[in-house]
């Protein structure tokens, strides 16, 4: 009975269309102000390694990808929106975030760090933090973290990282906090050795997850499946390795 059952469950499925979208296209947004994982061109054109891996994971599923750039506060409501389908910005995979959306497995994990003016000491107490002035890109892992931890601290909060960086620049914030790799690409490379990553490199999964990971909507299992089968494909057939030396000298994907 229960199997006849089964079959007469699934073959309504089928009939009312209740089945895996056969997906030929996917829409995926991507910041365009997060160097090197994404930035915009002197011609317009969006850049990075978030753009690599999306075109790489889009051609490895043999879907058409169309990117879509979006500001970093508009990501998961426009991906709610169905605005597009997918998020690949470098997004951690958090237990706040996956109340809302869902993951693919993640394709980078980098820890995130405090940049400062070279010299500058750093304690990660909220006794030291007391009166200091902390940049962190709203809404982002950082953000969470100096908002638990420093509560005593003077947090601003930036539509981007580079506007961070701007002000620890002129003397506005005593510290930013950012993923090690946009730290060095966005801040450290460019300040001619006056600034430099202070304090150890953070990756408390309460705070910054399991990685970045592709964001997706819930209920898009199918999309999600691909995406991971697209992840390992890309890593076993050297792509992820020839993007990953463009723009860094370590393995982003973390342990």
């Amino acid at each position: 009975m229960k199997k006849f059952l089964l079959t007469v469950i699934m073959a309504s499925l089928m009939v009312t269309g209740v089945q895996a979208k056969q997906w030929k296209e996917v829409r995926v947004a991507i910041e365009g102000a997060y160097p090197p994982f994404s930035s915009v061109d002197e011609k317009g054109q969006l850049q990075g390694f978030d753009v690599d891996i999306t075109n790489a994971l889009c051609e490895q599923m043999k879907v058409k990808c169309t990117i879509v750039k979006q500001d970093w506060d508009g990501m998961i409501p426009g991906l709610l929106a169905r605005k597009f389908d997918a998020i690949i910005a470098t997004m951690d995979i958090t237990a706040e975030r996956k109340k809302r959306i869902d993951f693919s497995d993640k394709y980078q994990h980098v820890p995130a760090h405090f940049a400062a003016k070279k010299g500058t000491a750093l304690e990660l107490t909220s006794a030291f933090m007391t009166d200091k002035k902390i940049g962190v890109q709203r809404a982002t892992s950082m953000d969470t973290y100096v908002s638990d931890n420093f509560p005593d601290a003077t947090i601003k909060r930036y539509g981007t990282a580079d506007e961070a960086y701007l002000d620890l620049k002129a003397g506005r914030v005593d510290y930013v906090l950012a993923d090690t790799a946009s730290l060095i690409d966005g801040l450290v490379k460019k300040s001619n050795g006056e600034f430099s990553l202070v304090g150890p490199g953070l990756t408390d999964k309460k705070w910054f997850g399991e990685g970045a990971g592709v964001a997706l909507r819930k209920g898009d299992g199918d999309l999600k499946a691909m995406f991971n089968k697209a992840i390992l494909d890309i890593r076993a057939n050297g792509k992820y390795k020839e993007i990953n030396d463009k723009y860094f000298d370590f393995d982003i994907y973390g342990e």
